[in-house]
């Protein structure tokens, strides 16, 4: 059987070339699957990806003997699942990896933002120190909006708790009893954007969240709070996030995704082939971001630790030898 694996770091390589899958043949790429890099799959029965490889129907046309794709990550919607099931092709996710993982990061957004860090860095190589600008204010307190309470919302929720601050949540699944024991109250999306002085996204990304945040909710966040997004830039409408930066309704913003934010990976992309008019303006939208003071991004880095990597790649190395034993396991839908 063939098991063509892209997106792999150096070091992934490494593991993979030791024999883990004797009698099988690999195809070891780094770079993402796309319509350019695809030709060494055709005849791969396995694909193994990260998020960067668009596997649209038009791409698994070209792959006539798939029968799974295990991906390296928990959200799959760079994968035609529709095209998946017409064709009897499984699709294994990593459900659960780095749950503290991307909750730290989310931390560690709220805390730049907050305490003023990305400026006061920018002013002390300066040799410039304006307390007055670079002054934050307490978490203790405060009230943070968790839109998600799944697994990363719940550790999210768990960090707040020890800062002292008040948490509010909005989750269309609602476990009472966890509410109970963390100290947490469930509220509708609309009382927590009002009520929270810190927004924190956590959903997945599916067509009913797609721009969950829009021009029109995004006039109900509380003015002056901050909106923090470690989960998939499609929840956001960019052009929502910059109106509500301009008009003050948010006082920053901490990104580690955002929608389109591919084009700002290989920029290349947008001089190469013509694009849409929206995902054109999507990357001029993304671009002024980046120049906002008040906004911090990060290259989507939120799950890239050294342990949750490496369980990335056990829980999807895993899934390719439970299919292997005709026992899938982490199927996206079931079987």
């Amino acid at each position: 059987m063939k098991i063509a694996f892209y997106e792999l770091e150096d070091w992934e390589r490494s593991e993979l070339e030791t024999g883990l899958f004797q009698g099988h043949t690999l195809h070891l790429a780094t770079e993402p699957l796309t319509e350019k890099t695809l030709a060494a799959a055709r005849d791969a029965e396995i694909v193994s990806v990260f998020i960067y490889s668009a596997l649209n129907r038009a791409a698994l046309e070209q792959l006539p003997n798939l029968k799974l794709i295990a991906t390296r990550s928990t959200g799959f919607d760079h994968i035609d699942l529709a095209c998946c099931r017409e064709r009897g092709i499984l699709v294994a996710n990593v459900p659960s990896y780095g749950e503290n993982t991307v909750a730290e990061h989310t931390f560690a957004l709220i805390l730049t933002l907050s305490r003023n860090i990305h400026k006061a860095f920018v002013h002390t190589l300066a040799k410039e120190i304006p307390f007055k600008e670079l002054r934050g204010f307490d978490l203790a307190g405060k009230t943070l909006g968790v839109v998600g309470a799944g697994r990363i919302g719940l550790h999210v929720i768990k960090i707040a708790k020890g800062f002292g601050m008040r948490v509010l949540a909005y989750d269309v699944r609602q476990e009472p009893l966890l509410a109970e024991v963390l100290n947490f109250r469930y509220v509708s999306l609309e009382e927590l954007l009002r009520a929270s002085d810190i927004v924190s996204l956590h959903c997945p990304y599916s067509p009913r969240t797609h721009h969950l945040l829009n021009l029109e909710n995004i006039r109900l966040i509380k003015k002056g709070a901050l909106l923090i997004n470690t989960a998939r830039g499609g929840l956001i409408d960019p052009a929502a996030l910059t109106q509500a930066l301009d008009e003050g309704i948010l006082a920053g913003a901490g990104l580690d995704v955002l929608e389109g934010e591919e084009l700002l990976k290989d920029e290349r992309q947008i001089l190469a082939q013509p694009l849409a008019q929206d995902k054109l303006r999507t990357a001029l939208l993304n671009h002024s971001l980046l120049n906002r003071d008040n906004v911090v991004i990060t290259p989507h880095i939120g799950f890239n630790s050294r342990e949750a990597v490496q369980r990335v790649l056990e829980t999807t190395l895993a899934n390719i030898r439970a299919f292997l034993h005709d026992q899938p396991q982490n199927l996206v839908g079931g079987r």
